[in-house]
């Protein structure tokens, strides 16, 4: 085994200002169509993240939350109760 890395490892590091690339040759996305529905990217905190290990069980803990809140009666004229300035 050779002691010297191959070209493309020692130019790994190196990023080119500008690259072409030939779109002729692109494919159409393989897993498009296990997409059902459309899906949203969320980015949580580290703090967040620590506490699900699963993207499902984040999903489960929000949809537990939207149920609470939908059964959840609505107090009449909350947002027009407001202590008195001064």
């Amino acid at each position: 085994m050779s002691k010297t890395a191959p070209r493309d490892r020692r130019n790994a590091n190196h990023i080119r200002e500008e690259y072409e690339f030939d779109y002729s040759q692109a494919k159409p996305n393989r897993f498009a169509a296990r997409m059902k529905q459309p899906v949203v990217a969320v980015v949580l905190e580290a703090d967040v993240a620590s506490v699900f290990d699963s993207s499902a069980k984040v999903n489960a803990e929000l949809r537990s939350i939207i149920a609470r809140r939908r059964s959840r009666p609505r107090a009449v004229g909350a947002a027009k109760r407001r202590r008195p300035a001064g």
